[in-house]
């Protein structure tokens, strides 16, 4: 079992990826036309050896990224080599297995000091009453 290291923190099982090199399109000329440079990395989210809190979350971030068999896809055709190619594809994989390993902070609840609250109201106090001012002058007998 060979692991590959994506980045500091992540690494994934050599078998659970996939690359296809593909014709890029756009800009090169003969070149283009003629090597396969573009990379397809092919990775299988809910058959991987991730932990299942971190699939969990990363089949949520992604979305609609994912196919309905449950794999990413990741293109990448910035650069003119395969292997440029291929790290960038591979670094674009890191980054999102990263950020699903960060188990999100949770949101405690606060209250806001008697202090802060009288304070606010007080504002909305004001605000009201220069806005009060705005309005038509009433007379007497209206």
């Amino acid at each position: 079992m060979t692991l590959i290291k994506l980045s500091d923190a992540v690494a994934v099982d050599a078998h659970e990826l996939t690359e296809r090199f593909v014709r890029a399109s756009g800009p090169g000329g003969q070149n283009v036309n003629k090597v396969s440079t573009a990379v397809e990395l092919r990775f299988d989210v809910r058959n991987s050896s991730l932990a299942p809190e971190v699939k969990a979350r990363l089949i949520v971030q992604l979305g609609r990224r994912l196919s309905s068999d449950g794999i990413l896809v990741i293109h990448s055709r910035e650069h003119r080599t395969q292997r440029q190619n291929r790290f960038a594809a591979r670094a674009r994989l890191a980054e999102l297995l990263e950020r699903a390993s960060r188990r999100p902070v949770e949101r405690r609840a606060t209250k806001p000091r008697p202090a802060a609250r009288e304070k606010r109201l007080e504002t909305k106090r004001r605000r009201s009453r220069v806005k009060e001012l705005r309005g038509r002058t009433r007379g007497p007998d209206e």
